[in-house]
């Protein structure tokens, strides 16, 4: 069971097939954009993660929120963290810039929750382009990848991170990068 502070949280969530906003509360994470997207497709939106940036929180986020369509249910601990991306019926990562590493998006797939994201950074090497998500350029093509999403698989969502983001698969990998570089320094 989530411990209290995660239970209070995810009781205000509403009910299954939200939109989700899961990071940093800080201009770099999009937090406006996700709520700009949300309003203007009129879907719930829920925004969890640490307020990192206050003048941006109060500025950006503060004057949406009305506690329906839009909700700030604060950091959501890890005891908490699978029952609030699972039950998104997706999650939007339209960042300003360009993240080397989403763990968010990577652990919304594993709870097979697809993700909507800002085709930059590391994003194409996380999100299979209509296959686990969509990779936007924008918040038009975010909005009709949204009238999209339900025909996006969430077990292709889960068996994508299966397959390529495990902390085994990692290791194994690295273990094979290190290994070449030692065959290629032993020839030199």
């Amino acid at each position: 069971m989530p411990p209290e502070d995660d239970r209070k949280n995810i009781l205000e969530i509403p009910a299954p097939g939200y939109l989700l906003f899961f990071g940093r509360i800080h201009h770099d994470k999009g937090v406006y954009e996700s709520i700009r997207l949300a309003k203007q497709a009129g879907l719930p939106l829920v925004i969890a993660g640490i307020i990192q940036d206050q003048t941006y929180f109060d500025r950006y986020v503060k004057p949406y929120l009305d506690g329906d369509q839009v909700c700030y249910i604060g950091p959501v601990g890890p005891a908490g963290k699978g029952e609030v991306l699972g039950r998104a019926g997706a999650l939007l990562h339209l960042i300003n810039f360009d993240e080397p590493f989403g763990l968010s998006v990577v652990e919304s797939m594993a709870c097979g929750t697809p993700v909507i994201a800002f085709n930059r950074g590391s994003m194409p090497e996380l999100i299979k382009n209509g296959e686990t998500g969509f990779l936007v350029d924008d918040l038009d093509e975010a909005g009709a990848a949204l009238s999209r999403i339900d025909g996006i698989d969430r077990r292709a969502c889960r068996r994508h991170v299966e397959e390529n983001f495990t902390a085994g698969l990692m290791v194994d990998r690295y273990i094979e990068i290190y290994r070449k570089i030692l065959q290629q320094r032993a020839r030199e």
